[in-house]
């Protein structure tokens, strides 16, 4: 277990020592365990509170979501436990003002029983209790028995649209009104990629296969209705909207919001890209996308995986949605509305207008040697080294060479196999240089493409023995210019300089390229034994000792297909 906490059993007391004592201007214990919250304004106004509760372990739901225009209390458990009825009583008696208190939280058997005897404990001092329970997780049960569902994200529209009615000033009964009708209209499907682990014990609550996924599952764990393979994030968004518009019809001129939520452990980016297909299938079906939220908004721990929640509005509700709300954990201005771009405008596609271009003019030469052809060849195979590339770089840096060298390849290939077979050795550098350099952009490509610009400067009309040394010392000088590196700090310099002592060898019979690749191999292998003095994999110091260079390896892999294709031709 890999976790960054104290005491197990302290676990949940910390984190709300922690939050309490950030956010004090808006947070306050409702009694002395502080396992009741309630905002700073509870109980005051003579609005209508609105208390949640449930088990800890799936911020910002349910305590994160207490707040102006939100619920005005909380009761927390232990991780993936129910509160206690103390606790929902006391986040009762500080909420109320009068007006009545709506109890509003997720479908779980611990936390309906805790909640209906909070009621009682709340009637006997004379406070009107109502409740409202999401049951918005489609696949935990079958639509005939749809009352039985689990409560998960989808719960965030019901706290939205509620907070906002009691804002508002609504009475209890409204209130508990909008908060049913929403949980009525909206639907939730998930994904699971990696389990969860519990604090106090220590172990995963599930256990996936590497590369399994699994639809259905619970945020504790709760087995799905499919494990299998793992799919593209469209074929994984098709199978969730394919069920979710089953319970929730759209046709043209209906109006939905979005919630895309990551579970814990997924990068924001996945979840955009989830977005990306839920919007092109609604808007294709003429629906009005009315609010979009991507985000967490209802985790577990360190689970990877995702959710979509859609909400099927009418006019109140998505003007309740978009309302002001403000908690530590969710912030929206007044009238906030995610975007409505009209079907066809360039704001609405992915696709960019074209812009006109004049084709660039390529120097063509009667003898342009054999330049082109060992390219192509070359930058065919270096893709298979990506994962060995990616490997070594993962030891020192972020893991990203390997999709650089691989990707940055193949744009090579595809711009120079669309080059003239006689166009000048110049244009080949120049257009190979660009084309690694644009493919997928970071320190290395750059550095890379900027010294074949420079190494085409120096090349001519074609690359013979005579202009090697030369445009080997062009690529050289620019890559330390540019990187501020020096010979000895174990990076990519470290086998251009051994290059260039090999091709300077007198009376060598072997060809300059094998020397060349014999060099940089012994390079490498003595840099290994070194830290890493420059670059990203300085910064790991000491750690570096014992590792091969990832830049220094690409240039060998270079060498070897080079290698290859001039044994295949000789």
């Amino acid at each position: 277990m890999r976790k960054i906490i104290n005491d197990p059993e302290q676990f949940v007391d910390e984190v709300i020592d922690g939050i309490l004592l950030a956010h004090p201007e808006r947070l306050r214990a409702a009694q002395g365990d502080r396992r009741a919250l309630v905002r700073r304004d509870a109980g005051t106004g003579g609005r209508v509170g609105i208390v949640t509760g449930g088990g800890s372990g799936h911020l910002p739901l349910f305590l994160g979501y207490v707040g102006t225009g939100l619920a005005s209390g909380v009761a927390v458990g232990n991780v993936f436990s129910s509160p206690s009825p103390e606790q929902v009583h006391r986040a009762t008696v500080a909420s109320d003002d009068g007006a009545g208190v709506l109890y509003l939280y997720g479908n779980y058997g611990g936390d309906v029983y805790t909640f209906d005897l909070g009621a009682d404990l709340s009637a006997a001092d004379g406070i009107r209790t109502t409740t409202v329970v999401g049951t918005d997780d489609l696949l935990s049960a079958p639509a005939n028995r749809a009352e039985t569902r689990r409560g998960v994200a989808g719960l965030f529209f019901a706290y939205k649209t509620a907070g906002a009615a009691a804002e508002r000033g609504d009475d209890l009964d409204t209130v508990t009104e909008i908060a049913r009708r929403t949980c009525e209209r909206t639907r939730t499907m998930g994904v699971g990629l990696s389990p969860t682990i519990l604090p106090a014990a220590g172990e995963p609550t599930f256990t996936l296969d590497e590369g399994e996924m699994e639809i259905g599952i619970g945020i504790h764990g709760e087995p799905g209705q499919h494990r299998g393979p793992l799919e593209t994030a469209d074929q994984i968004t098709d199978r969730f909207l394919a069920e979710l518009l089953t319970e929730l019809p759209v046709t043209t001129g209906d109006s939905v919001a979005v919630l895309v939520n990551g579970l814990g452990a997924t990068p924001l980016e996945e979840l955009y890209v989830i977005y990306r297909r839920i919007h092109q299938v609604l808007t294709e079906r003429g629906a009005e996308i009315a609010h979009v939220y991507i985000g967490e908004y209802a985790t577990s721990l360190e689970m990877a995986g995702a959710s979509v929640s859609l909400c099927h509005l009418d006019d109140e509700l998505s003007e309740l949605l978009a309302a002001p709300a403000d908690s530590p954990f969710f912030e929206q201005a007044a009238g906030a509305r995610g975007p409505r771009p009209e079907v066809g405008t360039e704001a609405a596609g992915t696709e960019q207008a074209a812009t006109d271009e004049p084709e660039r003019v390529v120097r063509t030469v009667q003898d342009p040697g054999n330049l082109r052809s060992m390219l192509l060849a070359i930058t065919e195979k270096l893709p298979d080294h990506s994962e060995e590339l990616r490997a070594l770089d993962a030891a020192l840096g972020d893991g990203d060479l390997g999709i650089t060298v691989g990707s940055g390849a193949k744009a090579v290939h595809r711009e120079l196999k669309e080059m003239p077979e006689d166009a000048a050795a110049e244009e080949l550098l120049r257009a190979a240089g660009t084309a690694f350099a644009a493919a997928n952009p970071s320190t290395f490509a750059a550095l890379i493409g900027g010294a074949a610009l420079a190494a085409a400067e120096a090349a001519g009309d074609r690359v013979d023995r005579d202009r090697l040394e030369a445009l080997l010392e062009a690529f050289t000088g620019r890559i330390a210019e540019r990187g501020g590196a020096q010979r000895g700090d174990k990076t990519v310099l470290d086998v251009l300089h051994a290059i260039g002592e090999s091709l300077a060898l007198e009376g060598d019979p072997g060809h300059p390229a094998d020397r060349a690749r014999i060099a940089v191999e012994q390079t490498i292998d003595a840099f290994a034994a070194k830290p890493s003095r420059r670059g990203r994999a300085a910064w790991v110091g000491e750690r570096s000792i014992g590792h091969r260079d990832p830049g220094q390896v690409a240039v060998l892999r270079f060498l070897d297909e080079l290698c290859a294709v001039l044994d295949r031709d000789a």
